[in-house]
């Protein structure tokens, strides 16, 4: 779909759409400081279109879309047809682009550059809607996969106790607590309670798409330590209760 005239010189073809072409920030500039950005030098400024490569065609061809200064793109697999270095002369100029960009893509190095918004397909009609990069998104999908994996654990917490339990009194005769490990049963429920309300706390700013990407890594891994603790303090209550019992 590349429709260029064979017989103009390149420089010919961005000048048909203007000599002062605007940029983004409210700079203008001229056709030939154009195709520089766009990695046409000034002498290739001047071959004819029939000379160009398969990818200088491309190039050329973008800037005559994007030159017309849409405020509305839609890029559909942007990256398939693109070698790596109009890929990056497009990656460049969409980082200063103003308007609206709509891109379906699986190139995820793509989307992570580029997006702030998110729609997952995720089949059967179910669409995600989540406010961030990509890299958030994962670091979602994984915080999420540790609270499942946690559910189904905690789930099966009581099936284990009651079968350890009629083993535990036929061995052993329950005891009072002393008094350093009462203090320490009367406090666990508390500090359990609230480590999990710290956790609902650091998985909504994860979700939130506003954090940074380091700031995401160290949020996960706050979470993980969370899970952690509450894991241990669980089960250091539920050997405490067992005596209380």
């Amino acid at each position: 779909g590349l429709q260029l005239k064979d017989d103009k010189r390149v420089i010919e073809v961005i000048q048909d759409i203007a000599d002062q072409l605007p940029a983004s920030g409210g700079r203008v500039l001229s056709a030939s400081q154009w195709l520089e950005r766009f990695l046409f030098p000034p002498k290739r400024q001047y071959a004819y279109v029939s000379t160009l490569s398969g990818g200088e065609r491309r190039r050329l061809y973008m800037l005559t879309i994007l030159v017309q200064n849409p405020n509305f793109l839609i890029l559909d697999e942007p990256t398939n047809d693109l070698d790596l270095i109009t890929l990056q002369v497009l990656e460049d100029f969409l980082e200063d682009y103003e308007g609206c960009l709509v891109i379906v893509s699986h190139d995820r190095h793509f989307m992570d550059k580029l997006v702030e918004h998110i729609w997952v397909l995720e089949g059967e009609g179910k669409i995600r809607d989540f406010h961030g990069t990509y890299s958030a998104y994962r670091a979602m999908l994984e915080v999420e996969a540790e609270e499942q994996a946690q559910a189904l654990k905690d789930k099966n917490k009581p099936k284990e106790a009651e079968k350890a339990l009629p083993t535990a009194t036929a061995n052993s005769t329950k005891r009072k607590l002393s008094y350093k490990e009462q203090r320490e049963y009367e406090t666990l429920e508390t500090e359990i309670a609230n480590f999990e309300a710290e956790k609902v706390k650091l998985t909504t700013e994860l979700n939130s798409g506003k954090l940074a990407y380091n700031e995401l890594a160290e949020t996960a891994k706050k979470i993980e330590n969370l899970v952690e603790a509450i894991d241990t303090k669980t089960l250091r209550w539920l050997e405490l209760s067992e005596l209380v019992g």
